[in-house]
Formats: structure tokens, C-alpha cells, sequence
């Protein structure tokens, strides 16, 4: 069975993003999530012109460790699984979570499971944010079968923790 695995990242702004367009950036996001129905305005523009500035902002590893380290995450993950891994990030970095859903339908897969490194459940990340990204992917590509495989159970959890307690110890 095809099956590709999108690897679902929250992402992080890059250290030498500009400090003045992300303070900008941070107050439009609040002012506008709180703003309904309100139709598309000259702060909605603004809001989508920094975002998409930063999403494409160059990446380094020095400029940007989590991308940097999401990056090696999902080259092991491809390695460990033999699959064909997506990167996607739900916000600051590209591509986004949407674009990554939609670059896995497009690879003509049986199955497309969507996972994140989030272990515990509560976070407003894994328990809303990809659970629409995957709802909104469903109804783009509805003969794709998207399976958020996720939460993980939390004896599982504990078990890799204990692994690398133990790793520590020595």
C-alpha cells in the first residue's frame, strides 16, 4: 500500500526576521482572531503580506534551529519508516500544513498520515489547529484518505521518556 506521511510542525520565526514586522505581525494575529465576519480590510492584507514574508524568510540552521531540526526530523522519519515524508508547519515557516496536505494528495497515495511530535494532548496546536488543516484537506481532495494519527497513548509515551532517562543515567 502507497502511503505518504505528512509531518505536522508548528514552526518558529526566524532570529533574524525583523523585529519591528514581527511585533506588527504578533499584534495583527491577536486583533484579527478576534474579529468576525469581518470581510477583508487593509489589516487582513497587511496580515497576509507579513505572513507570507515570513513563511518564505531563508532558513539557516542559525538563523532557525526548529526549522533546521524539523528538517532532520523528517529525513529520519523517512528512513525509519521507508515512506515519503512531507514536511508542513502550521505557522511561520514554509510550507504550511495546508500546502504540505495538498503536495501529499498529489502523490497519488492510498493513505496520508498526518503526525506530529506533540506527545501529550491539551495543546491547542494538536487538538485544533491540524485536526482543521486535515478537515479543510478532506473536503480539497475528497477521495484522499487523511488519517491524523494522533494522540499517542500516553503509556507509550512514558515508555520513550523512561528510554531516554535512562539514556541520561547512563
Amino acid at each position: 500500500m502507497k502511503a505518504v506521511i505528512v509531518l505536522a510542525m508548528q514552526g518558529a520565526p526566524p532570529l533574524d526576521f525583523p523585529e519591528q514586522e514581527l511585533a506588527e505581525f504578533t499584534n495583527l494575529q491577536a486583533r484579527l482572531a478576534h474579529t468576525f465576519g469581518a470581510g477583508e480590510t487593509a489589516a487582513h492584507r497587511r496580515y497576509a503580506e507579513l505572513e507570507a514574508k515570513i513563511r518564505t524568510w531563508p532558513r539557516t540552521p542559525r538563523n532557525d534551529p526548529f526549522h533546521a531540526g524539523s528538517q532532520d526530523l523528517a529525513v529520519q522519519l523517512r528512513r525509519a519508516s521507508g515512506r515519503k515524508v512531507v514536511l508542513g508547519f502550521d505557522e511561520f515557516c514554509g510550507p504550511s500544513l495546508d500546502e504540505a496536505l495538498d503536495q501529499a494528495a498529489g502523490q497519488s497515495a492510498e493513505k496520508i498520515i498526518i503526525v506530529t511530535p506533540i506527545l501529550t494532548r491539551g495543546g491547542e496546536y494538536a487538538e485544533k489547529d491540524i485536526p482543521e488543516a486535515v478537515e479543510r484537506a478532506r473536503r480539497r481532495h475528497p477521495k484522499g484518505s487523511f488519517i491524523y494519527a494522533w494522540p499517542f497513548p500516553a503509556s507509550e509515551v512514558a515508555d520513550f521518556l523512561t528510554a531516554q532517562a535512562a539514556r541520561a543515567i547512563g
